[in-house]
């Protein structure tokens, strides 16, 4: 397993590297954030502002891609009024209303630093990006060292499968695009149920062993592999959760979160 955690191990999961200057992307590495929060939650753009300077150029080109959420003018206007200042060239991804022929959308997303994912319903997105091949394009891009990214939905569509709403209940959804192994769990500390529900989903196996983040927490990955993580806010954190092989699972916290503070204070 391409994981920095094994199984069994006690205590705590080790510490990851700590977050520096902005460095780009290792070659032919495959890089995702997942994100506890952002434009649309938070006033103060902290981890907006830690995955552009993970995006390993001076001016990332960002494109926001709104599918979960049924491409919602708020929504990408909100996304808009957060990057428009900031030193990129933000750009919006939609499909209910795509303009893009096949050949265009590729050249396009190809082209991309950051393809930043926002919240909502994750298997419709999934359902959405296939039929327009979106899927396959995201992980050419991710091989190609984009980094893909997203809040909500937008962590979840990357792994094998999540733990969602999606079908109105809390639930495991056993499907997604497979570029991060194992499952994932936002909103951890802050819907109630999740935390159980999730532990009861890897214990029965419905879900693979993977990562759940509160929100205001940021896990970014290289190949599969935990590199960093960060905080917004005092306690928030990253867990690894796997079965234990008694019928429940174990819950690790992640050392070395590095708490994001506002540029100036």
């Amino acid at each position: 397993m391409p994981f920095p955690h094994q199984p069994g191990t006690a205590g705590h999961a080790p510490a990851p590297t700590r977050p520096g200057p902005g460095p780009g992307p290792g070659p032919g590495s495959r890089r995702i954030a997942l994100l506890g929060g952002g434009f649309s939650t938070d006033g103060d753009g902290l981890l907006d502002d830690w995955v552009l300077g993970r995006a390993g150029a001076p001016r990332p080109k960002v494109c926001f891609v709104p599918t979960a959420s049924g491409d919602a003018e708020g929504y990408v206007d909100r996304f808009l009024a957060a990057f428009r200042p900031r030193a990129c060239e933000p750009s919006v991804l939609r499909l209910f209303r795509r303009e893009l022929d096949d050949r265009a959308l590729r050249s396009f997303l190809l082209e991309q630093d950051v393809v930043y994912v926002g919240g909502g319903n994750t298997a419709n997105l999934l359902a959405v990006w296939r039929a327009h091949g979106v899927d396959r394009l995201l992980g050419e891009a991710c091989d190609r060292g984009t980094l893909l990214c997203g809040i909500s939905a937008g962590a979840n569509c990357w792994a094998e499968g999540s733990h969602t709403d999606s079908f109105g209940p809390l639930t495991f959804l056993p499907d997604g695009l497979g570029l991060l192994p194992g499952s994932v769990c936002p909103h951890y500390d802050s819907e109630p149920g999740r935390r159980p529900s999730y532990r009861r989903a890897v214990a029965t196996h419905a879900l693979s062993a993977g990562w759940a983040l509160d929100d205001g927490a940021g896990a970014l990955f290289a190949d599969g592999v935990l590199t960093e993580t960060v905080a917004r806010t005092a306690g928030a954190r990253v867990y690894r959760v796997e079965p234990d092989g008694r019928g429940g699972t174990t819950e690790v916290p992640v050392d070395g979160e590095h708490r994001l503070v506002p540029h100036g204070r």
